[in-house]
């Protein structure tokens, strides 16, 4: 049985029909900010255009991403800053409903990725061995850049998925051995109810943070950038 589609944000694979919606050999990312209408928001719908920028259309790699709020506005538009700033990237805000983080959330999640060190220890906090696969963004990219490519399996030989697992075993492995240089480096703070240069300035953090995180999950660097 398949676990039940908790409400609010499409899914990635629902943007390429016929690939992984649906069943159970995928690899969920859960993005969590607080209200789920700015930073997660953000952070959902870019990790799906980077995604789409790496692996082409149709998608085929399994990886599911989607968001939620500790205190989600259910139901709730993104923010018309939010959505302007991915509009900036290209990335499609469309069909965005926000959602509160419920414990099904979590239960599925493979990855889950914070902006804030509190919403980690939140979602941390409800249990279901969240802790070795849960991180701040900003914590799990310093990880991934430490990681050896070479020691992930191929996403061509073994998929995307397999390599996604490895690379968050190998991120948790390294945890308690790179430390963050400051608590601060480790925080996206919130934009809401501040002006549009603002948010483009935590659009700015959150791409370069993303960037080589779907590099390692996918082994495919960005356009126009060395492999």
């Amino acid at each position: 049985m398949t676990a039940p589609e908790g409400r609010g944000i499409a899914r990635f694979p629902e943007a390429f029909p016929g690939t992984f919606a649906g069943t159970t050999d995928g690899f969920r990312i859960l993005h969590v900010s607080t209200g789920n209408v700015c930073r997660s928001p953000i952070t959902e719908r870019l990790t799906r255009h980077a995604l789409a920028d790496r692996l082409g259309d149709p998608f085929t790699g399994g990886l599911i991403v989607e968001s939620a709020g500790t205190w989600g506005h259910e139901g709730a538009a993104m923010e018309t800053n939010a959505a302007t700033v991915l509009a900036d990237f290209g990335a499609d805000s469309t069909g965005f409903i926000g959602r509160e983080l419920l414990d099904e959330h979590v239960i599925r999640a493979d990855l889950v990725l914070t902006a804030t060190r509190d919403h980690r220890a939140q979602v941390v906090s409800m249990g279901h061995s969240a802790g070795l696969r849960t991180f701040t963004l900003k914590e799990f990219t310093r990880l991934v850049r430490a990681i050896d490519p070479a020691t992930l399996p191929d996403p061509l030989d073994d998929g995307v998925v397999e390599r996604a697992r490895a690379l968050v075993r190998a991120a948790a492995a390294l945890r308690g051995w790179l430390l963050a240089p400051s608590p601060e480096a480790d925080e996206v703070h919130d934009p809401y109810g501040a002006p549009l240069p603002f948010f483009r300035s935590i659009g700015d953090e959150i791409k370069e943070a993303l960037d080589p995180v779907v590099t390692a999950l996918t082994g495919v660097p960005a356009p126009g950038l060395p492999a």
